[in-house]
């Protein structure tokens, strides 16, 4: 099997092609979990590929769904089977948020918006240790630690191999005012910011205090595309017990536009940076005194 099989993908389009079958054979959730004598959030975390699927979940499935086709029946059998392999994050213990992980491998295009945290994507490991420190304070050193490697280890996805097409990347500039670890941790993390969007595929813009309410108040929220067209676009937002996802057509809908907005709102990329770069000279002129 290769090695290159992203669980999180799978379980999401194997319970795409579940419901596929599910409403193509006329049946509600409610009345496959009555014929299968389970709870109807089962079938419901099955088809939105947030639990693991077993090969007797799929044939159980299969056979309500009257699916002949031995071809299908082998195909969803082997993408039940793949979707339980173990992605590199699962190898630095509980991580939180290991299903968006899976999604942020497979996309080819991500937009985020920050309210109060530079994005992950484009953390120093001292911004990350310390803002891990500063939110999660009951966290063991030794988590702290894993956590921020698979934070790093995200950030391949900006330069390497299989490298996103595009990260855009819209921040509140309250991202740039708060001093996360001190003046000389923001100095290296200003500097990162600047040094990091002069990729071609990474564009940060700043929304700036001057501009006042505008719709990113409301929460942070990231948009995922994927290059497979049966994938649909994912909205996420990251919580404190728990993560939301939301795929309905109307829902991305609502969010793409809703990014729209908060790109018109921000500076554009140059004045961004030109923002930027005014706090990192801010923070290093702290870290040297006033009478360097």
């Amino acid at each position: 099997m290769s090695a290159s099989v992203n669980p999180t993908v799978r379980r999401r389009r194997l319970g795409a092609e579940l419901r596929r079958l599910r409403e193509q054979k006329g049946m509600t959730a409610e009345q496959v979990a009555e014929r299968l004598i389970v709870s109807q959030s089962k079938i419901s975390r099955l088809e939105n590929g947030r639990r693991s699927i077993s090969p007797r979940d799929v044939r159980d499935l299969c056979d309500v769904y009257e699916v002949t086709d031995a071809k299908l029946r082998n195909s969803l059998m082997e993408m039940a089977k793949e979707s339980k392999q173990r992605g590199w994050w699962n190898d630095f213990g509980d991580i939180p948020y290991s299903v968006y992980i899976g999604l942020e491998m497979e996309a080819y295009s991500i937009r985020s918006y920050e309210s109060s945290f530079v994005p992950g994507l484009l953390q120093t490991r001292e911004y990350a240790e310390a803002s891990v420190l500063g939110t999660q304070p009951d966290t063991t050193m030794e988590a702290m630690r894993q956590r921020v490697e698979v934070r790093l280890k995200r950030q391949d996805r900006l330069s390497g191999e299989d490298q996103l097409s595009s990260f855009w990347s819209v921040i509140d500039e309250a991202v740039l005012a708060r001093e996360v670890g001190g003046p000389a941790v923001m100095a290296g993390q200003m500097r990162k910011l600047l040094e990091v969007s002069e990729r071609a595929n990474v564009n940060i813009q700043v929304v700036p205090f001057q501009y006042g309410a505008h719709p990113g108040m409301t929460g942070t929220f990231s948009l995922l595309e994927f290059p497979e067209s049966a994938d649909s676009t994912v909205v996420y937002f990251e919580g404190v017990t728990s993560d939301l996802y939301l795929e309905k057509d109307q829902d991305v809908r609502r969010y793409t536009g809703l990014y729209d907005h908060l790109r018109a709102a921000a500076f554009g990329v140059a004045e961004s940076r030109s923002l930027i770069n005014t706090y990192a000279e801010a923070y290093e002129n702290a870290i040297q005194g006033p009478d360097r």
